[in-house]
């Protein structure tokens, strides 16, 4: 029977393979958590916020819930004036208010998509740049060094 190895990384090493790519970032709560306080401190955190909305909805398997929750998102993000609104074109939001009556999973993919490429291209890369994920890196690489050497 071949034995199992675990490959144990350093939250130090955890948080610098969230530079590999946002995805990486986005599938680590404390990466997400980090990044979501960045986009605070720049005021664009609804941009997160929907992303992460379109990734609960996509899982919804309740034909009622699906109505329910593509209208909250609509309500929220989409339409004009929403309390969190997302800067997306005029035809992608015009198709999403045409097709909010009677929403499918689908519904949402093409703003999620343009709000990923915002984020993967301007916030990501301001993000890896940010004091808040600097600060992060060092904090942690004062940590692990404190553990191996106590004496410091």
């Amino acid at each position: 029977m071949p034995v199992k190895c675990c490959f144990y990384r350093s939250p130090t090493m955890e948080a610098m393979t969230w530079s590999e790519n946002m995805d990486t970032l986005l599938a680590n709560q404390a990466g997400l958590d980090a990044f979501r306080t960045f986009l605070k401190s720049e005021f664009s955190e609804e941009n997160v916020e929907f992303w992460l909305a379109c990734e609960d909805f996509k899982k919804t398997t309740n034909a009622e819930k699906i109505a329910s929750k593509a209208k909250m998102i609509y309500s929220e993000f989409i339409e004009a004036d929403a309390p969190k609104e997302i800067n997306i074109d005029f035809s992608t939001r015009d198709l999403i208010s045409k097709n909010i009556a009677e929403p499918t999973l689908k519904c949402f993919d093409e703003a999620q998509k343009l709000i990923y490429s915002l984020m993967a291209k301007d916030s990501f890369p301001r993000f890896l740049k940010s004091e808040i994920y600097r600060k992060l890196i060092n904090r942690q690489q004062v940590a692990n060094h404190k553990k191996w050497l106590p004496f410091l």
